[in-house]
């Protein structure tokens, strides 16, 4: 495919403010869409950099597809602007978990292709968080450590940073991120989720996902080669749960 020099230079300007700030505006969108040798050469540049682009409503959005992305945001660069200055690798993970429930309690536990619910509440989310790790828990330490191996997580110190956090103090709404509590480290998680345009602050502790959280969730968080099972895990002793249940309940009646 041969590409004039007036192209080549769109093309570059667009990856340019990409890579300058992730995100590209309405003009750099309609160039993007309208010319094929355009839109070719930006996708080449962003693929040699290890990301994909999402079109969210009049944005590009430049996403890192590989921690090898230079564009990838690192532990150390997680835990210098977002969390407290002895913070772990397990505060991350737990941040991950976090954003994981967070998600799913749009998308119906990822039964659904689409949000099934237009904002969730603060309390809501720590409720749900609370529900997830109480379930993983329950695997037990020598099946977690097990677990630990597959899944790359190590679950039993995000439940261990979990259970240690003070939950007395979270009906305190205005700690926000300012004493280790639950609610205050699901802050911390919203503070970073709000930075990466996710997610919305609508007020009144309540959140809503963005265009950009919606179109990433669809195109990656559901693929299993992306979540590495992760999801399955998460929600999978839950619905076990609830097929017991269902069965005993079927017997009760028969």
């Amino acid at each position: 495919m041969g590409y004039d020099n007036n192209q080549v230079t769109k093309a570059f300007k667009i990856y340019s403010k990409l890579a300058a700030g992730s995100v590209a505006y309405e003009e750099d969108l309609k160039q993007y869409l309208a010319d094929d040798n355009i839109r070719a050469l930006v996708d080449q540049f962003v693929d040699q950099v290890d990301c994909v682009l999402v079109v969210a409503g009049d944005l590009i959005y430049m996403i890192p597809k590989a921690s090898s992305s230079m564009f990838h945001i690192s532990n150390e660069t997680i835990k210098k602007d977002y969390l407290p200055t002895n913070a772990k690798n397990s505060d991350i993970y737990l941040m991950y978990v976090a954003t994981i429930v967070l998600f799913g309690e749009f998308y119906d536990g990822y039964q659904s292709m689409n949000p099934t619910r237009d904002f969730i509440t603060m309390e809501e989310w720590l409720s749900q968080l609370n529900q997830r790790i109480f379930s993983i828990n329950e695997h037990g330490t020598e099946k977690l450590k097990e677990l630990e191996k597959k899944y790359q997580y190590n679950w039993i110190d995000i439940i261990e940073k979990w259970e240690a956090l003070d939950d007395l103090k979270e009906h305190v709404k205005k700690q926000q991120a300012n004493v280790a509590s639950r609610l205050s480290s699901l802050y911390i998680t919203k503070r970073f989720l709000e930075k990466q345009e996710l997610i919305n602050d609508l007020g009144n502790d309540e959140i809503e996902l963005t265009q950009k959280a919606k179109i990433i969730v669809q195109r990656y968080y559901m693929e299993y080669d992306f979540n590495r099972g992760i999801l399955d895990f998460i929600y999978g002793l839950e619905e076990e749960r609830e097929d017991e249940d269902a069965i005993d309940i079927q017997d009760t009646l028969n």
